[in-house]
């Protein structure tokens, strides 16, 4: 192989017990029988790491010719800046978004507005320490990826002598909290999109079926639909659901600007029991984290995502603009009457109206693929570890993604109502994953013998983790106790 003319290309990085990294080559690799077992081992310049070959029980190392950073750019279905930010946008406009008036309504107009954009702020810079913290661990263990898992795991492992036995069980902690949190997201999009869909029929047919038949609907055609992969498969639909969702916020907007009432006629706060429900939605529609490293991992120049004009700055200050304007706007309009989604407030008599119902009801449903990849990306690997035969493998995983489309569909008929259970998700679930471990991470991560903390990063994060134990307790309470007292 020519030093100045890699023939071979990572796709599937794995980081393994060992430190070392399991790499899938694909390209000209040289036809020497068996092929050749090739891994990743740190090496002293972690941007040049070392490449071991094991050919024949005979070991040679030979320097990368791909510095880690770059190394992604070749990766099989990698995607673009502009895909990543559809993906971005699409994974982080959903159906929070329509759920900020009656957010705004349990904080009060000019409370719950000016909370919608301090929220925004502090769950962007923990986006960004998840981020930073992980090129700093795959510098640290010449990893070319780590997913969200990983860098709770390593920066455990990495970290202070003291926590390292804790190492795993945060990868546990943290996949639980993932997976319960996309299903939820998951369950919450089949009850929108059968809510949506069942008043629109109802306009022309009073004696429609239940809610329950459009869930059994929603949820058979979201089984095919899950059968899709990988993120560049599912880029198409996300540039379409993004254009619905364009088209009907500007629509949402022309209506609910027409005839506002004053906004001395709305309260500026509501009263501090309804605040843990304000929070709960509000972490919910921000909770966009789960999407930033598998993103950022499949992007073909992954060096464009983070910084003050990367690809995550611009799509979530796109998306703050948007919830802080739907949350205002909205409240302002309907007050008291503000509903779970500010769709269902909207006219059923007028074909326009009933058209950005189901707009939004084909938004949400294509969201629902890109929420999926990602407990699918991390149960399916301990699942097809296990698996020997190749037929197994294959139609394993389409029974898997049958599954869980099943289990989301359960907790969509558990919880019909579409603000408890938005509000009890991002509450327990969300401020884990938005708040509480990206500070965690970032403070373990500094705590290392070659990093320093300071005495800012030491008390922003404080706080950070502070804000997020006192919304996950006071938001998972309140929103328990208006799902029992509905019941």
């Amino acid at each position: 192989m020519e030093p100045d003319k890699p023939a071979c290309r990572e796709t599937t990085p794995l980081l393994m017990d060992s430190g070392k990294e399991n790499v899938k080559l694909t390209g000209n690799v040289s036809a020497a029988p068996p092929p050749p077992i090739i891994s990743r081992t740190p090496s002293n310049d972690p941007a040049l790491p070392v490449i071991q070959v094991e050919v024949e029980s005979q070991s040679y190392q030979v320097p990368s010719q791909i510095p880690v950073e770059d190394s992604r750019a070749m990766m099989e279905h990698a995607t673009s800046n502009l895909q990543s930010l559809m993906h971005l946008l699409k994974g982080n406009i959903g159906t929070g978004i329509l759920a900020m008036p009656i957010a705004v309504k349990n904080a009060g107009l000019w409370v719950g507005t000016i909370g919608l954009l301090l929220i925004g702020l502090v769950a962007v810079h923990c986006m960004h320490l998840l981020v930073n913290c992980s090129h700093l661990l795959c510098r640290r263990t010449s990893s070319i990826a780590l997913d969200y898992a990983d860098v709770a795991e390593i920066s455990l492992k990495t970290g202070p002598q003291s926590l390292r036995r804790f190492a795993k069980a945060s990868r546990y902690l943290v996949n639980a909290m993932l997976m319960l949190t996309q299903f939820g997201f998951c369950s919450v999009y089949i009850v929108f999109v059968a809510t949506t869909v069942q008043q629109v029929v109802h306009h022309f047919h009073n004696t429609d079926p239940g809610i329950r038949v459009y869930e059994v609907i929603v949820m058979v055609l979201l089984v095919p639909y899950t059968f899709v992969k990988n993120l560049r498969a599912l880029a198409p639909f996300s540039a379409f659901a993004n254009l619905l969702t364009i088209t009907g916020l500007g629509i949402i907007f022309v209506y609910i600007v027409q005839g506002l009432p004053s906004v001395n006629s709305r309260p500026a706060f509501s009263s501090f029991a309804q605040l843990p429900l304000y929070f709960g939605t509000a972490i919910f529609a921000y909770e966009g984290i789960s999407l930033v490293l598998p993103l950022e991992n499949k992007m073909r120049n992954p060096q464009d995502f983070g910084g003050w004009t990367g690809v995550l700055n611009l799509g979530m200050v796109i998306v703050t603009c948007l919830y802080t304007a739907v949350g205002f706007y909205g409240y302002l309009k309907y007050g008291d009457d503000a509903k779970g989604s500010i769709t269902l407030n909207l006219p059923t008599d007028n074909w326009l109206y009933l058209s950005v119902k189901l707009m939004f009801a084909i938004s949400i449903f294509i969201s629902y693929g890109i929420q999926f990849y990602v407990p699918m990306k991390i149960i399916w690997p301990v699942i097809e570890s296990r698996l020997e035969s190749r037929k197994l493998i294959v139609y394993g995983e389409y029974l898997l993604r049958v599954v869980l489309v099943l289990i989301t569909f359960a907790f969509a008929v558990l919880i019909p109502h579409l603000d408890l259970l938005i509000s009890l998700i991002g509450a327990f679930a969300s401020c884990s994953l938005a708040l509480i471990f990206p500070a965690a991470i970032e403070l373990i991560t500094f705590s290392a013998e070659e990093e320093s903390i300071s005495k800012i990063m030491f008390v922003k994060n404080l706080l950070i983790m502070s804000f997020g134990v006192l919304g996950f307790a006071t938001g998972t309470y309140s929103s328990l106790k208006e799902i029992i007292a509905t019941f």
